[in-house]
């Protein structure tokens, strides 16, 4: 094990020429590295794992450090988070006497009575134990969720519960009986799902008929390996005579349907992963029959059943509904008539209206240069948006002029105000260790500003204006409490229900918000936390940069125990590829402008060197799926800029990922490495074949789970296996389960954990 910083390696021939130059061959890998469970694979991957825990488990202070995270993990006093149906507060609990977990529900009286103030605890009634349930049929099963039968006689009595064997994205769905807490038999009329990566969701009040997609059998995926066939089946009806909703050809990635608390039934077809399209389903409509499945499914264009009204708007926008009012989301710009709606916007229309081919549109939301919508929540009577200001969230309620079941919409006088969170009495206004630091910094990005993460939640959105709401920061825990919103949408009260405890010591500890400045002139947003050192220091920097998923302030319980109490400090980088600016944000690096990506992390990167913060040997960084393909791109093509990279469950091999499980799916983002010309861009951030004979490359951990039908485990495997091969620093570890969340249960969550921090700590020195 390295002991001291490693000294970083030069720029090398693959960052600073074309990638298709003549340079020594590269070692071959196996096919037998793709046989996710074959013979040889898995030798190699027990090898490559006995070799990790020999270095690591008996490194000095390994132990101590899992037990601590395991500890918190496991911990008693975390915060139950609940969700209400049908009159009672449904949790799923993990602890170190149920790993696996329990479902379990409560009244609000009795979680009252777990609250600070109350001092009293809370009684659960368990409804599925997974650890006994698991032991019982002899399979690793893993909560993927459940839905709880709202209305009509049965609410409170049935749920369709997910359930994954070993954490894969693959499950089943199954019934439950809550009364006798017995699955139902199919063959007395439980609703069941087979294996696939499909759902299933009630279709009624009343529980006789469910919405399905799944393996319907041959041809019936879609290249990406998601169902593109929705049915509709009655209690007791064979899944195979369910009558079909809608079908979508072979090339386009999902479908899925869902019924909203109005009662609404919509079919959605996700053609890639940023254009789909809409129906809202008649109560009489005219379903498919099952005979046609064959013919349906063989044809090259999408059929949908009679009476089912297509939603008109761009194929890029995001579609919901609210009230009686259809709410719009733009991806992209959107001219209609005289008036253009920038990228980002949020509009409504009256459903009705719409669907009669009515185009009034009013602007619910228009972002700014620095103020984004990341995403809503819709109660009874109002709208509370969840805003991005420079990548700190903050709440905003808007009001329509009329709504609820049974009244008349208009499309004037909406009202809006931002949610003044001062009824919280929470740490939302001062926060230890949440703002700018004392001396001037030219990078600090709005200095002095408190940076803290709020989100709101509706409890019920057909029959309440309370919501579940949360504050923490990176050095403070988060508060749950109740709110309650007025007619007129200000937050009156907040009822604080829970308060986890801290985690860390965060004494000393500050966070901060900076920018550096990418290639391109790009200003990119930086959060860094870390106690004041009076030299460069230990640093991870964490990154993702895709998909439009944004990264943004939240409380670091494993971080600052396994890292920042140690003395290290924490960045994480907001580049673009993710949502923190909104949807322009991440398609700036769409495709071909993909290096932006990587161009801005770099810049990061170069940031905290020439601040002082650390240096080239002494930072480390991180990421995993997408974050695993940007690391991958730090270690081969800025090897100079870093000590060390952890890599987990990594796409790396860009020439076969669309091959590779759900990787078809992802073809919008990168682009397809079966069209030549494609490839030419492809292959520059490709890290699998970015490798060069003769590099220094930095120390990395690839960390991956066998069970992971998402990113195929041979992205790594392939990866570790030509740089071991090439004489390089490689730390290898492969999950036997836990899917593309690398783990199943907290034992297993410490201990990679736990290997991520030591690993950094060894080789920063």
């Amino acid at each position: 094990m390295t002991t001291t910083p490693r000294q970083p390696a030069q720029a090398h021939p693959s960052s600073q020429a074309d990638p298709a130059a003549a340079l020594p061959p590269l070692p071959e890998t196996p096919a037998w590295l793709d046989e996710v469970e074959g013979e040889q694979a898995l030798e190699w991957v027990r090898e490559r794992n006995e070799a990790t825990r020999a270095t690591y488990e008996d490194a000095p202070g390994f132990e101590q450090l899992r037990a601590d995270i395991e500890e918190i993990l496991d911990s008693a006093d975390k915060i139950p988070g609940v969700a209400l149906a049908a009159g009672k507060l449904y949790n799923f609990w993990t602890d170190a006497e149920h790993p696996r977990g329990l479902w379990r529900r409560t009244t609000w009286e009795s979680y009252r009575a777990g609250a600070p103030q109350a001092g009293g605890t809370t009684q659960w009634e368990v409804l599925l134990d997974l650890d006994a349930l698991g032991q019982a049929e002899g399979v690793t099963w893993v909560w993927h969720g459940a839905s709880v039968l709202r209305t009509g006689p049965l609410a409170g009595r049935r749920a369709l519960i997910d359930l994954s064997d070993g954490g894969s994205d693959t499950d089943v769905t199954r019934e439950l009986d809550l009364d006798t807490l017995t699955f139902i038999d199919p063959a007395d009329g439980g609703f069941y799902r087979s294996p696939s990566k499909g759902s299933m969701t009630w279709a009624d009040d009343a529980g006789h008929s469910v919405l399905v997609t799944t393996d319907w059998g041959p041809d019936s995926l879609s290249s990406s390996g998601y169902p593109r066939q929705v049915r509709r089946a009655r209690r007791g009806q064979d899944l195979a005579e369910a009558e079909i909703l809608l079908t979508a050809p072979h090339e386009s990635m999902a479908v899925s349907a869902w019924r909203d608390r109005r009662g609404r039934t919509w079919l959605s077809e996700q053609m890639s992963f940023y254009t789909s399209r809409t129906w809202l389903v008649d109560d009489d409509a005219t379903a498919l029959a099952a005979e046609r499945s064959a013919e349906l499914l063989a044809a090259t264009a999408t059929v949908s059943a009679e009476g089912t009204h297509l939603i008109e708007v761009p194929e890029s926008a995001e579609v919901s509904a609210a009230w009686d009012y259809l709410l719009i989301h733009l991806r992209e710009p959107w001219t209609l008539g005289a008036q253009t709606y920038p990228t980002g916007s949020l509009l409504a229309a009256p459903l009705a209206a719409w669907l009669d081919g009515e185009r009034q549109l009013t602007a619910l939301f228009t972002p700014t240069s620095s103020t984004f919508l990341q995403g809503w929540t819709v109660t009874s009577h109002h709208l509370v948006l969840s805003l991005l200001d420079d990548v700190v969230a903050t709440l905003q309620v808007l009001t329509p002029p009329a709504s609820g079941a049974g009244e008349e919409t208009s499309q004037e006088g909406w009202t809006q105000q931002a949610l003044d969170l001062a009824a919280l009495a929470a740490p939302s206004a001062s926060i230890p260790g949440g703002s700018g630091a004392n001396t001037p910094d030219p990078t600090l990005l709005r200095p002095g500003r408190t940076l803290v993460e709020v989100s709101a939640g509706a409890v019920d959105s057909l029959d309440s204006d309370e919501l579940w709401m949360t504050v923490s920061s990176f050095t403070q825990p988060t508060t749950l409490a109740l709110g309650r919103l007025t007619p007129d949408g200000r937050l009156d009260s907040a009822e604080v229900l829970r308060q986890a405890p801290h985690r860390y010591d965060s004494s000393g500890v500050v966070a901060t918000q900076h920018v550096a400045v990418s290639e391109d002139g790009t200003r990119v947003p930086y959060f860094q936390i870390g106690r004041p050192a009076d030299g460069p220091a230990p640093t991870i920097l964490y990154g993702y940069g895709g998909f439009e998923i944004p990264m943004g302030v939240g409380y670091l319980a494993v971080t600052g125990k396994a890292w920042l109490e140690q003395g290290g400090t924490y960045v994480i980088a907001n580049i673009r590829g993710g949502g923190e600016y909104g949807p322009a944000w991440h398609r700036a690096t769409l495709k071909e402008d993909r290096h932006r990506v990587y161009e801005d992390f770099a810049a990061v990167a170069r940031a905290l060197v020439e601040r002082g913060v650390t240096t080239p040997g002494r930072l480390a960084v991180h990421g995993g799926s997408n974050g695993g393909l940007l690391v991958g791109n730090m270690l081969t093509q800025y090897p100079e800029l870093v000590g060390a990279v952890v890599c987990e469950v990594p796409l790396l091999d860009m020439q076969r990922y669309t091959h590779l499980l759900a990787g078809a799916s992802w073809e919008a983002e990168y682009g397809d490495p079966d069209d030549p010309a494609q490839w030419e861009f492809i292959r520059t951030f490709s890290p699998f074949h970015l490798l060069r004979q003769g590099v220094d490359y930095p120390p990395v951990l690839f960390v991956t789970s066998t069970r992971d039908d998402r990113v195929h485990p041979a992205h790594a495997r392939t990866m570790a296996y030509r740089m071991l091969a090439m004489g390089q620093d490689v730390t290898y570890f492969e999950n036997s389960e836990g899917g593309h969340g690398r783990a199943s249960t907290n034992a297993q969550r410490a201990w990679v954990n736990a290997l991520i921090h030591t690993f950094a700590r060894e080789q920063l020195g």
